[in-house]
């Protein structure tokens, strides 16, 4: 395999945030006197260079590395996702790292290790690429789960691994299995065994495989009734790192859901629509119905986690660029407003004690009132209330759904965001209508400037694109465009 300079101009924005994580370890070694406040800074750097390299990816599609890399929209579109996921994730550690004690170069690095798989898992063009970049993605975030190495990441990070280790077993089979019904393990050329074959379609090999490997996105996407994983990991690690998970890891798996269904298994929609459909409705309802019996807000927002996952499964389901284009706005969405809870989260901790108990937020809305209006403003994009970025996404999913006849999971759907305003709600219940009790959990907030420009810049994104949104969706139906 031969390698051209358009083949390395599409792993630009790869090399550039590899080059920041090694870059950040050499600064910490060279440092005088362990100076170390910079380092996040000197990874976002990093992710900014990246991101004025990429926009010369929106045009017409091109491919790399002989079909295993793509440079379309579709990529460009998911990097600027990852791009805003990283440098959130980044701003909101600095502070909560060194409070803790633990801002070491290793975790920055990490999460722009991560940070390159998740790209990788969107471009890639081919199922062993995929399978690479989800691997690239997964030991990073094994290793970031369990930074803190107390009892409670520890356990976290063992459980996601042993999990993700069984899931990436079942994908790489499903792969093996396509291989050998299909010749090929490239995305395209597995449409074309499809389209050229009928025969092929409906032999038990390549159902078989469809099968194994949509069980591999389904661990990933954290969909019932793979989801067992979800709680105890999003709850055992560190919050920022759970943020990370929650939106990077999603954007990424979802991305790579999106190239696999509707390209190589565009022509097979009616067999696996079915299944999806099915999985769309436990996630959403499964997820919803236990986060409702939370009092922990941090195991809240993982069951909340599920749920939302099944309303972009709707959007899968529905198989139609308009709905691909819903799912990426979403995803966009989602990490602002997701990032935003866990950054208000952390606040109202302090070493040692997260305090991610629903009664530690008791009259927080009147005694720290900024951290109030943040607050309610994510919980109510999370619930689907306009003028907020998570009421178009999930209303261009529905509204996609419907087109391609599905009513009743749209109903369905509908009706599990209404059910999530129970929960979502109570947390601003609480915040405004709960009194302090005597000997307040919170007495002062942990909140430095990157943490306050987070969540600022958080709540800006929840805002414009819940208000503004024309922009952004046109440029994610010219990304889905370019993919189907």
């Amino acid at each position: 395999m031969t390698f051209s300079m358009a083949d390395m101009r599409l792993l630009t924005p790869h090399l550039v945030i590899t080059a920041a994580a090694l870059l950040v370890l050499l600064a910490e070694a060279v440092s005088p006197g362990r100076r170390k406040g910079y380092l996040p800074y000197l990874g976002i750097a990093g992710i900014v260079v990246a991101a004025f390299t990429t926009p010369g990816l929106f045009g017409p599609a091109r491919s790399g590395f002989s079909g295993m890399l793509a440079g379309d929209a579709f990529a460009a579109f998911v990097y600027f996702i990852l791009y805003a996921v990283g440098a959130l994730t980044l701003l909101v550690s600095d502070g909560y790292l060194r409070d803790e004690g633990r801002d070491h170069a290793e975790y920055y690095a990490l999460v722009l290790l991560a940070l390159v798989g998740m790209m990788l898992m969107a471009g890639a063009t081919h199922l062993m690429t995929l399978f690479l970049a989800l691997e690239t993605m997964s030991i990073a975030i094994y290793a970031l789960a369990g930074f803190f190495r107390d009892e409670r990441s520890a356990e976290a990070s063992f459980k996601y691994f042993i999990l993700g280790a069984f899931s990436s077993g079942f994908l790489l089979y499903g792969i093996a299995l396509l291989y050998g019904a299909c010749g090929t393990t490239e995305i395209q050329g597995i449409l074309d065994a499809f389209a050229s074959n009928r025969a092929l379609a409906g032999s038990a090999m390549a159902l078989a495989g469809v099968g194994l490997v949509t069980v591999g996105f389904a661990f990933k996407v954290a969909a019932v009734p793979f989801h067992m994983w979800t709680p105890d990991a999003y709850q055992g690690a560190p919050t920022s790192v759970t943020a990370f998970m929650a939106t990077g890891v999603k954007a990424a798996a979802f991305a790579a859901v999106l190239r696999v269904f509707f390209v190589a298994f565009q022509t097979l929609h009616v067999d696996w629509s079915g299944v999806l459909w099915v999985l769309a409705l436990l996630t959403m309802t499964v997820g919803n119905l236990t986060a409702i019996a939370q009092t922990d807000v941090k195991r809240m927002l993982a069951y909340s986690s599920i749920a939302h996952a099944g309303y972009i499964l709707v959007g899968v389901v529905a198989g139609t660029p308009e709905a691909g284009a819903g799912i990426l706005y979403y995803l966009l969405a989602y990490a602002f407003m997701n990032i935003g809870a866990f950054a208000c989260l952390i606040m109202v901790g302090r070493k040692g004690h997260e305090n991610t108990e629903l009664d530690a937020f008791a009259g927080l809305g009147f005694k720290f009132p900024a951290l109030g209006l943040a607050m309610s403003l994510f919980m109510f994009s999370m619930a689907g209330i306009p003028p907020t970025a998570g009421f178009i996404g999930k209303f261009l999913i529905f509204k996609a759904a419907v087109h391609q006849g599905y009513y009743w999971l749209t109903i369905f759907g509908v009706l599990n965001s209404a059910a999530s305003v129970y929960y979502y709600l109570r947390v601003i219940v609480t915040m405004y209508f709960k009194p302090e009790p005597d000997a307040p959990v919170v007495e002062a907030l942990r909140a430095g400037p990157s943490m306050a420009v987070a969540t600022i810049l958080a709540g800006l994104g929840v805002l414009y694109f819940g208000i503004v949104p024309g922009g952004l969706v046109d440029l994610a139906e010219q990304a889905l465009r370019y993919l189907v």
